[in-house]
């Protein structure tokens, strides 16, 4: 059914006809696609109002870039999923722009705040994590050089093996081995922060 509508449309659109009969051309398709474009809507927007006016606004927008310029559209339907498409994900970011533009009011905002607790870290945490770190950097110093490489690249610029070994010329057999030993030699000499722990 959508074929058969479409093409009327095409002819006319290709033709650059009458105004009518652009206008009529197009409320055939826009009425054999309308439903697919607003159950496309209704899944992307989660929402059947919002849904409808994206709808609606994908069908204007084609309309407008129609009219503006006759173009050959090899798939008129797909065209108009893009449309759809980008109608909607313009409605869901407006949508989150809408959330975060709402303000509390002063009193709620005060009331919420003396409700929270602090998530910053207190003096005693603080003062525990500057301790790991510098026991972490100092057992980091006692491996070998290789060692600390391979582990540094893995775990604090999150490279692949792969690229370690490329990195620094080495075989990933090689660079297994190395971040083995560097692992086993960190546990042994951080055994009683995690055994602790538990």
């Amino acid at each position: 059914m959508t074929e058969q509508l479409t093409v009327p449309f095409a002819e006319a659109l290709a033709q650059g006809g009458a105004a009518e009969d652009f206008a009529a051309s197009f409320n055939l398709w826009m009425a054999s696609e309308q439903r697919r474009v607003f159950s496309l809507c209704q899944r992307l927007l989660q929402d059947p109002d919002e849904a409808d006016s994206a709808t609606q606004d994908t069908f204007l927008k084609a309309y407008q870039a129609l009219r503006k310029e006759a173009r050959e559209l090899d798939d008129p339907a797909r065209w108009l999923t893009r449309i759809a498409v980008n109608s909607c994900l313009d409605r869901l970011r407006s949508r989150k722009w809408r959330f975060w533009r709402k303000m509390p009011v002063p009193k709620d905002e005060a009331t919420a705040l003396a409700m929270m607790r602090s998530t910053a870290p207190e003096a005693e945490d603080r003062y525990f994590a500057g301790q790991i770190s510098s026991r972490l950097v100092s057992a980091l110093d006692r491996l070998s050089a290789r060692q600390r490489a391979v582990f540094t690249l893995r775990h604090y610029d999150d490279l692949s093996l792969e690229e370690i070994g490329q990195l620094l010329g080495l075989d990933v057999g090689t660079v297994k081995a190395h971040m083995f030993r560097a692992v086993s030699k960190l546990r042994e000499e951080l055994r009683d922060l995690y055994e602790g722990s538990r």
